[in-house]
């Protein structure tokens, strides 16, 4: 298990007083008993961790742990990618 995969787990753990060991990469969001509150609020948290946004779009997309790891790692590869212009 990569770096972002285990920030991930210990986010939703944290955010429902789990332990880490009781989610997988497979886990579903619905498994986990997140809401939609609990998504935005990972949310949230997520885009200042990584420093990225996620479009409203692509957080309902979002129904696994692993959903959600590929699309920071995408959203990190995106980012690091594009230039940056000083003005």
């Amino acid at each position: 298990m990569n770096q972002v995969a285990e920030e991930c787990i210990a986010l939703i753990a944290k955010q429902k007083s789990i332990t880490p060991e009781q989610i997988r990469l497979d886990s579903t969001f619905d498994e986990l008993a997140l809401d939609s509150l609990d998504r935005v609020s990972l949310a949230f948290d997520i885009e200042e961790k990584y420093d990225i946004e996620i479009p409203e779009e692509k957080l309902g997309q979002i129904k696994t742990v692993d959903d959600m790891v590929t699309g920071i790692e995408e959203a990190v590869r995106r980012k690091s990618a594009t230039p940056t212009t000083n003005a």
